[in-house]
């Protein structure tokens, strides 16, 4: 009897462990689509519906700078959408260039029914990339992207390539990135609970782990790249931004900001951001014009 009583309470043990993980699943991917509401006055911006290849939506906010000023593309985090990037699209606009803030596919506004963590969010960069060189053909154009929008833009692989890029807090691969997030919240045993969120990929999005790492795509990002990181980010830690930024391609800058976690590298210090960031953009989208 207590055998058998044994068997049952294990039973138990590991159905509940598997619930807990498919739900874990589950919060992960789910979308986060939602009202963004209307710009904020001071944008002077214009909403901006663009179609991806597969025939998603991506919508956004435009604001127009100055002609020949350079061209910036804004891509938010995971489960946030363009109103993260709002303060940096006014420091952008009042310098005089243009700044594009859209909400990656699965995002605000956006279409998409599951947040593949970079994928499927590259089409919707893609298609930004694609609906600025149109719209704005003799532009430099740059990118910025935290986290989340990071990946995205290395994954998306644009062709033509942008002609800058700022890829702050950015994870090397899926895997990792859930072994650092379990390791945060668990201690050094969580990296042994990554195996069975990752084993969720295929089922729920129809991918694998190998087709998320950004570190392994970033050799073919033929721009000029600037790699931020927070000294004390324990989502993306430091030593795994250098070795992204090891395996990016020439030229290239590092920028480690001291004391800042896995946050608004922005909002974290502006003076120096702005002092790092700015140069950069305006060294690969204004010289020579």
């Amino acid at each position: 009897m207590n055998i058998r009583r044994l068997i049952v309470s294990l039973f138990i043990s590991v159905l509940l462990v598997a619930v807990a993980f498919g739900g874990a699943g589950e919060a992960l991917s789910r979308p986060a689509t939602g009202s963004v509401g209307p710009a904020p006055l001071d944008l002077h911006a214009t909403s901006v519906v663009v179609r991806t290849a597969s025939g998603g939506a991506v919508s956004g906010w435009l604001v127009l700078g100055r002609p020949r000023s350079g061209a910036v593309l804004l891509l938010h985090g995971v489960r946030s959408d363009r109103r993260q990037m709002v303060e940096r699209a006014r420091l952008l606009s009042g310098l005089g260039y243009t700044a594009f803030l859209i909400d990656l596919p699965a995002h605000g506004e956006s279409t998409g029914d599951r947040i593949t963590f970079g994928v499927r969010e590259a089409e919707g960069v893609s298609a930004a990339l694609d609906y600025l060189r149109n719209r704005l053909p003799s532009e430099r154009i740059g990118i910025v992207g935290v986290s989340l929008g990071a990946a995205s833009a290395v994954l998306a692989k644009a062709v033509p390539s942008p002609d800058a890029v700022v890829l702050e807090s950015m994870f090397p691969t899926i895997a990792e990135a859930v072994s650092d997030r379990l390791v945060r919240q668990l201690g050094p045993a969580g990296r042994y609970l990554a195996p069975p969120l990752l084993w969720q990929l295929p089922l729920r999005l129809g991918l694998h782990p190998e087709q998320i790492q950004p570190i392994m795509d970033i050799p073919s990002l033929n721009a000029p790249v600037l790699i931020a990181s927070g000294t004390a980010d324990e989502h993306t830690t430091l030593a795994e931004s250098k070795r992204i930024f090891e395996a990016a391609r020439e030229p290239k800058q590092f920028w480690a900001v001291e004391g800042a976690a896995h946050v608004d590298l922005y909002r974290h210090g502006p003076k120096a951001y702005q002092n790092t960031v700015l140069p950069f953009l305006e060294k690969h989208l204004r010289s020579g014009i």
